[in-house]
């Protein structure tokens, strides 16, 4: 069996140019693009790229129109929110005006003794906190 050897620098330099020269004789025997059908294939080309950016501002559209929609509905809550705040401070309001009116009815109809019960009460509890610090 013969020993490899390997191509010297001229060799590869050879090898590259038939290379290059078959490829460019290839390049050059091919036939040539017929006008009509150059035209066919660009006009597909120019419809194709039409109806992607169709496609593509559709898109955007959507997205444009979710995010919208996305806002209201975002709007909409705000705003039941604050009307059930509303309602709900209202509501706490005149429960406190009801309580305190409650409270002021059952102070006119306390007796001394009552009242003196009350003020021991709050007496001692006075006492108690002080007792703590």
């Amino acid at each position: 069996m013969p020993a490899f050897n390997s191509p010297g620098f001229k060799e590869r330099q050879e090898a590259a140019a038939r290379s290059r020269e078959a490829a460019l004789a290839k390049y050059r025997a091919r036939p040539k693009v017929d006008e009509a059908e150059l035209a066919e294939r660009t006009a597909r080309r120019l419809a194709r790229e039409a109806a992607e950016a169709e496609k593509r501002a559709a898109a955007v559209r959507a997205r444009e129109e979710a995010a919208e929609a996305k806002r209201e509905q975002e709007r909409q809550a705000a705003l039941a929110a604050e009307e059930a705040a509303r309602v709900e401070k209202e509501a706490l309001a005149q429960s406190k005006a009801h309580s305190k009116a409650q409270k002021v009815l059952e102070r006119k109809q306390w007796t001394e003794e009552d009242r003196k019960a009350a003020r021991d009460a709050r007496y001692a509890a006075r006492k108690a906190r002080q007792g703590r610090r």
